[in-house]
């Protein structure tokens, strides 16, 4: 007999994937099956099994892709068939998610359940927007309130009377399409019409945008601005503090869209850098790196170490695949005694040094022409050196080096090729421009974004979007294709490239 299978009713929080909570993560990333509302982030969804099967209930107003009885039964079944199945709602499960009802059911039916709570907008939302619930020079009490509530409800669940007058915070959740209802109903119970007043919609995310007033006022201005749900509200004398605490708004990328067309598997400095400086990652990777089918001239290589007095690394997977094979083959650092190490960069530096090694040549210009000069002042013609890399790369490097008489044995690790499955809702908004800054790392990031999003739209993108690019190798590639390079970090690395994209957005805000 199978033996039944286990739901985990899972918090995904507020928006914002870095408010997801360690278990909830574990958990996600072994279940079978993952069923999810509309609030959960797709960065998180990211972060199930490749093989999952996941199935959307989201509920909008008006519109449920399940019922509430639908989703029960769909978990219960789900379990049934021996499979773990994490239940991934917005905020906390257990405040307005339904989720005691869902745990209900599936204790009824047998089967077993674990909650791991999530971080609920209602406290995470109005800290984002630079808004304490509580401060003791103001007031100690709040309450969360469903604003979901029908005004023609012949008899109210919020006891107005109690609420509007006795308590500091009051946080509505669900709560923009009553808010008329909600405003008259606490001016008329006692709360004075100028209390301040703060709507923040998508809170916690880059899309995050607050509407503040009084609860005389607020009515009006949600129509004046078309704000649209979903949205918290925030009653009470702590939204003043807004002005002095609103931290999330003033970082330098504040509200930018950045694509970042690495990939995958190399985008994360990059994503990290843009996000915390307030910014919007779009991940879109136009490369993949694809290992070599025929790594016998690396291998081949191995067995000749001794007679190398140099090896040339020029980026990190070329570090990674060369000591995965090297230990592959059976040999490990010690066969490296005597050759000395160059790296073409930073990155690629920190690389070698993770695994204990020194290195001995890393030049100030990070592109081949700086690793040539660097290397030829320091070697002696008739040295050998091993350079691994990928195939495709421009052929500067080999070629002067043999020109300053060393030998080089040239010995391909990998490929960067066009990445197989890309977003398609990303792509559409990419090639409509709808993105503040494209990014390219390499020429090869360059070649294949292109080879996705075809030539046609080129223009389109580039009238609408800022381009940048790490150094002027990559640049040259983007201008060859018709794009206007806007921004070319001065430091050919990611925190160079970073630093010249918030150095251009500070000086496009001064001129707004």
């Amino acid at each position: 007999m199978q033996k039944p299978g286990k739901v985990y009713l899972i918090g995904a929080g507020p928006g914002d994937p870095g408010l997801f909570t360690l278990k909830g993560q574990r958990i996600l990333q072994k279940a079978d099956v993952v069923i999810y509302d509309r609030l959960a982030s797709p960065a998180i969804l990211n972060m199930a099994r490749s093989d999952a099967e996941k199935i959307y209930v989201g509920k909008i107003s008006g519109r449920h892709a399940l019922s509430q009885e639908e989703i029960n039964q769909l978990l219960v079944e789900k379990a049934r068939q021996g499979l773990t199945v994490a239940r991934l709602k917005g905020g906390d499960p257990f405040l307005y998610g339904r989720g005691g009802e869902e745990a209900l059911f599936v204790r009824q039916h047998g089967l077993e359940f674990e909650v791991v709570p999530g971080v609920t907008s209602a406290i995470a939302v109005p800290a984002y927007a630079g808004i304490p619930v509580t401060h003791r020079d103001m007031t100690s009490t709040f309450a969360v309130i469903t604003g979901h509530e029908k005004p023609d409800k012949k008899e109210s669940s919020i006891n107005w009377e109690h609420v509007a007058p006795g308590i500091g915070t009051l946080v509505f959740l669900m709560g923009v399409e009553n808010l008329p209802f909600i405003c008259s109903n606490l001016i008329k119970h006692g709360r004075d019409s100028q209390t301040p007043v703060a709507l923040i919609r998508w809170g916690t995310l880059p899309e995050q945008q607050v509407l503040t007033g009084t609860l005389d006022n607020i009515v009006d201005l949600v129509r004046e601005h078309n704000f649209k749900p979903p949205a918290v509200i925030v009653v009470g004398e702590v939204v003043r503090l807004r002005e002095e605490l609103n931290w999330l708004e003033s970082k330098p990328l504040w509200g930018k869209k950045v694509v970042v067309t690495r990939s995958r598997a190399q985008a994360s400095q990059l994503v990290d850098r843009i996000v915390d400086l307030g910014g919007e990652a779009i991940e879109f990777p136009a490369i993949e790196i694809k290992k070599e089918a025929n790594l016998s001239g690396l291998h081949n290589a191995f067995r000749h170490l001794d007679s190398y007095d140099w090896i040339v690394f020029t980026s990190v997977n070329a570090v990674d695949i060369f000591f995965d094979e090297l230990m592959g083959c059976g040999y490990d650092v010690r066969d490296l005694k005597g050759i000395k190490l160059a790296a073409i960069g930073p990155a690629t530096r920190d690389r070698l040094v993770q695994r204990g090694l020194r290195v001995e040549v890393m030049p100030e210009e990070y592109r081949a022409e700086g690793i040539v000069k660097s290397l030829i002042s320091v070697s002696r013609p008739g040295q050998w050196v091993l350079l691994p890399r990928a195939r495709g790369a421009r052929s500067v490097l080999p070629e002067e080096l043999k020109k300053a008489g060393l030998h080089v044995n040239e010995v391909f690790l990998y490929e960067a090729v066009a990445a197989l499955s890309v977003s398609s809702e990303v792509l559409e908004e990419i090639k409509q421009g709808n993105m503040d800054y494209l990014t390219f790392t390499s020429s090869s990031t360059v070649h294949n974004f292109v080879k996705i999003v075809g030539r046609e739209n080129i223009e389109r993108i580039n009238n609408n979007t800022k381009i940048a690019c790490i150094g002027p190798i990559t640049a040259d590639t983007a201008r060859q294709y018709g794009f206007t390079v806007d921004i070319n970090a001065s430091e050919y690395t990611i925190q160079g490239l970073v630093e010249a994209i918030v150095e251009e957005s500070k000086a496009s805000r001064e001129d707004q």
